[in-house]
């Protein structure tokens, strides 16, 4: 089955699924009785895996309004403050 896009002058764009070959070049929009004429748009193929969708759909997403966060990520190789806890300080050291 493949997605026909046909477009209505009045009531906008409208998808019909039809088996692949047997669409019409002009259909009658159910709304309003007007012809609407076959649009041809790019295919919608998969782009890949799951997670590659979300991804492009997230950056997307983010293009105009960024994520806002409270603050800078750790810097990479940075260790954190060493405990503070002073039994610890008896313990064996490696």
């Amino acid at each position: 089955m493949a997605i026909y896009r046909y477009r209505c002058e009045t009531d906008g764009a409208r998808d019909v699924v039809r088996p692949i070959g047997t669409a019409e070049d002009t259909l009658d929009c159910p709304e309003c009785g007007a012809a609407m004429p076959r649009v041809f748009a790019a295919p919608m193929l998969n782009l890949g895996s799951s997670s590659a969708r979300s991804l492009l759909e997230r950056t997307e997403r983010t293009r105009e309004r960024p994520d806002v966060v409270p603050a800078p990520p750790p810097a990479a190789g940075r260790r954190s403050a060493p405990a503070t806890n002073p039994g610890w300080s008896r313990l064996p050291r490696p």
